[in-house]
């Protein structure tokens, strides 16, 4: 299995699959039903001027996420 890095450590415009996800908290299952499930591909679209939020591309639609909700998201590059 290749290196895991956080989500929110991802360059602009690379892909990645979600590899490790928190199993618990209130944001986390409001991310996991917006399809972020272990084995999705994202891609990072960008990222605000200075750092957070970030916006990936995730199922088909753009979602924005807070750079400290990112940092517990492991990702693998493809």
């Amino acid at each position: 299995m290749a290196e895991l890095i956080t989500l929110s450590s991802l360059a602009v415009g690379a892909s990645a699959v979600l590899r490790e996800f928190p199993k618990q908290g209130v944001a986390f299952l409001r991310l996991r039903e917006m399809g972020m499930l272990p084995g999705t591909t994202v891609t990072l679209v960008r990222t605000a001027p200075l750092g957070d939020p970030i916006e990936i591309k995730v199922r088909g639609y753009n979602l924005t996420l807070r750079k400290s909700e990112a940092d517990h998201v492991k990702v693998e590059l493809t």
